[in-house]
């Protein structure tokens, strides 16, 4: 009979399968320049879609683990995502057109959808409310660190081997992942909790999600929040080269800039209980309104040089950092009324929120033009939108409640 992890180890094994996403996406930055040189010479910008056909990938497969994990159990399918991530990684490193590299990354990020999404049905099984919160704050405080080693990590793989060796660093590290899941976790949703797929039970389910107000605004908030990450992460590796001259110390930066923003979720699960998920969402928003408002002017009116660069590294913080405040509660919202249907409600809030903020992120992304006024544009309107939907949604959960 296998064991059941301790807590400790609980939270460690999430953030290790919540890491295989961060490691997917933040080992690949400094690879941008060779892919791009080597791929697609004539327009160098499109190699940062290696990057975004990831995240995108996930996003789909989100709509569908979720829902299979309520019928199969939420270890099968985990697994099963982990094998094709492994099957797509190895298809990546033989690719030699762009096209054929992006095609694999979507594949990519269909298998890593069951680890990011069925990770999250696994806790909302065992917790809720701001219990849920709290656990979620320890996992994405690894989640938020591990990009502080990634791209050093994809620098030094790139070094030795070339681009191509990220991707057998991608199969090794979900193998690990997945031997450990296998081993040590037993299932969290039982026979006795599923429910058959059905599609009229499929399509009550998805009414009674989006007939929640709640539900459809976090779901609103939490597309905003991850459209300034993958603004950010898609373009930041260009701005540290071509606006500032940076590119050798790229991963050095942005590794210091992890480990500091990873203090938001430790800081989350030490306010969150005391003052409530809505505040430190609406408060963390607000604030990257502000400073969203100021770098735009700032590097508007020509800032660049070292005050740029300080600048710029400022507000990448705050972008990484109000993710330790927001993603976990907002996602902790969204599912308080729907714990019923965790898998189905998981795989769908996940599913729209990335699939979105993609779809934002991505024309915002492919704006650049040397400088951080575009990107610094596009978040600061993505800010303010999400601010005034935190301020509908509580407004909202008021009336419910009167």
């Amino acid at each position: 009979m296998r064991s059941v992890p301790g807590r400790v180890e609980f939270i460690a094994l999430l953030a290790m399968l919540f890491a295989t996403i961060a490691f997917s996406i933040d080992a690949m930055l400094p690879a941008l320049p060779e892919i791009g040189a080597e791929l697609t010479p004539e327009a160098v910008n499109r190699a940062q879609l290696v990057v975004t056909s990831f995240v995108f990938g996930m996003g789909i497969g989100t709509f569908f683990t979720g829902p299979l994990s309520d019928v199969f159990g939420r270890k099968p399918v985990l697994l099963g995502g982990s094998a094709l991530y492994i099957v797509a990684s190895i298809c990546a490193a033989y690719a030699e057109t762009l096209e054929l590299l992006l095609a694999a990354r979507l594949l990519q990020g269909l298998g890593a959808a069951g680890p990011r999404v069925v990770a999250l049905a696994i806790v909302r099984d065992l917790y809720s409310g701001r219990e849920m919160a709290r656990i979620m704050s320890f996992v994405m405080m690894v989640f938020t660190l591990f990009p502080a080693l990634a791209p050093s990590i994809g620098a030094v793989i790139i070094a030795a081997t070339g681009w191509r060796g990220i991707f057998w660093a991608f199969v090794a590290f979900s193998s690990i992942a997945s031997i450990w899941l296998m081993v040590r976790l037993s299932e969290t949703h039982p026979p006795e909790n599923r429910r058959p797929f059905r599609l009229t039970t499929f399509r009550a389910a998805l009414a009674e999600l989006f007939g929640q107000r709640v539900v459809v605004i976090s779901i609103g908030v939490q597309a905003l929040i991850f459209a300034m990450l993958f603004s950010m992460i898609s373009t930041v590796q260009q701005i540290y080269d071509i606006s500032f001259g940076r590119a050798e110390t790229f991963p050095l930066w942005f590794g210091g800039v992890a480990i500091l923003a990873a203090s938001g979720s430790v800081l989350n699960a030490a306010l969150v209980m005391r003052l409530g998920m809505r505040f430190l969402i609406t408060a963390m928003l607000s604030v990257q309104v502000a400073l969203a408002g100021i770098t735009l002017a700032l590097f508007a009116f020509g800032l660049s040089g070292t005050p740029g660069f300080a600048l710029f590294l400022l507000w990448q913080l705050s972008v990484f950092f109000q993710m330790g405040l927001t993603v976990g509660n907002i996602n902790a919202i969204a599912m308080e009324p729907v714990g019923h249907i965790a898998g189905l409600a998981a795989s769908v809030i996940g599913a729209v929120a990335t699939v979105a903020g993609v779809l934002i992120a991505v024309p915002n992304g492919l704006m650049f033009d040397g400088t951080p006024v575009p990107l610094a544009a596009g978040i600061f309107i993505e800010a303010i939108l999400a601010l005034l939907l935190m301020r509908w949604l509580v407004r909202a959960e008021a009336a419910e409640a009167g």
